[in-house]
């Protein structure tokens, strides 16, 4: 017999009797059910605490088919989820909805292929009540492999402009917060503004380029495509797609940076090669992470509400696409600039 400390561990039947209940009834409470009266259920939690009883969370499992646990996925390797302070405050928002509602965090990483098949072996296995995707980049199959074995998902943003339509995603208006970043530089006087994109396989990448040529267009300036710089939302790679172009003889006055991470590594390159910022080149950047506060000088921003796109997320699994209380729901929040120092 089972024991713990030397006492018998208690079990089902011991709250049962010290409940005056049958042993269905503890059962129907422990998973929730409705047909329970208050006083019954209120007895029965009283003998729970009394004997220090913990249901066995495996057998409950297999009665609701629920585990109470959410995964998020976040489709980068995993020196990036400890470096960027996106990841950090994505997890916070969800975390806050999670604890509301009583219910466990399982985070992961995938980029490899191999990651990838491992991850979505275990998540299409039902392990978890349901899944938040962030990061994707266009060649993830977890959003239509997962959706395909009937696991609720819902995306931290789309894959890929135009290659698929998500049934439940949080957005934000990447193209809106270019176009006004864009916008600022055009207002204090610059003609030659360049980007360093974000990647080309990545919604939010393609969705900022987009804002960022509205402007040009809008304004009749420089377009050359040397002004374009494509970059992977790091710090190291803002500082290569910076190097790029200033070595390409394009000779900005102006760059739009599709993230403060690749920001601070742009700044970095500058002050390298002794240009100072904005006198030399003004920045624009993308996130408003903390960091953008305590760069030298302080960083102009984009500023999106990546909190509350973790909180809209989680709230949107558990009250929608678990559920199914709608076959389709997205939210797009919106974005607005923070003006500081650099441009």
């Amino acid at each position: 017999m089972a024991k713990n400390g030397g006492r018998q561990r208690p079990t089902l039947e011991m709250v049962a009797e010290r409940a005056g209940v049958g042993r269905g009834t503890v059962s129907r409470v422990i998973n929730g059910s409705a047909q329970v009266s208050p006083r019954t259920r209120d007895a029965v939690h009283t003998a729970i605490t009394e004997l220090g009883y913990s249901p066995n969370h495996a057998a409950r499992t297999l009665v609701t088919r629920r585990t109470d646990t959410i995964a998020l996925v976040v489709s980068e390797p995993r020196d990036r989820l400890f470096a960027d302070p996106f990841f950090a405050d994505i997890i916070r928002g969800v975390s806050s909805v999670l604890h509301e509602r009583d219910l466990q965090l399982m985070l992961t990483t995938a980029r490899s292929e191999a990651e990838h098949q491992r991850v979505g072996d275990y998540l299409a296995g039902f392990h978890v009540d349901g899944v938040l995707l962030v990061s994707l980049h266009r060649d993830d199959p977890l959003p239509s492999r997962l959706t395909d074995a009937g696991v609720p998902v819902v995306q931290g943003g789309l894959p890929h402009a135009g290659e698929l339509t998500a049934p439940y995603y949080v957005e934000v208006d990447n193209a809106g917060g270019a176009r006004e970043a864009t916008r600022r530089l055009h207002s204090t006087g610059h003609r030659r503004i360049a980007t360093v994109s974000g990647p080309m396989d990545m919604n939010a990448g393609v969705e900022r380029l987009r804002g960022y040529r509205e402007v040009v267009e809008e304004e009749g300036l420089s377009d050359d495509d040397v002004l374009v710089q494509e970059g992977d939302f790091s710090v190291d790679g803002g500082a290569v797609a910076m190097e790029r172009l200033l070595d390409s003889g394009a000779e900005p006055d102006a760059v739009f940076v599709a993230s403060d991470m690749m920001a601070l590594g742009a700044m970095r390159v500058l002050r390298g090669r002794g240009l100072s910022v904005p006198g030399d080149l003004a920045l624009v950047g993308f996130d408003d992470t903390p960091m953008a506060q305590h760069s030298d000088p302080p960083l102009t921003t984009v500023h999106q509400p990546t909190v509350r796109m973790g909180r809209e997320m989680a709230t949107l699994l558990t009250d929608v696409a678990i559920p199914r209380t709608e076959e389709t729901a997205n939210v797009v929040l919106d974005t607005h600039l923070v003006v500081r120092g650099s441009g």
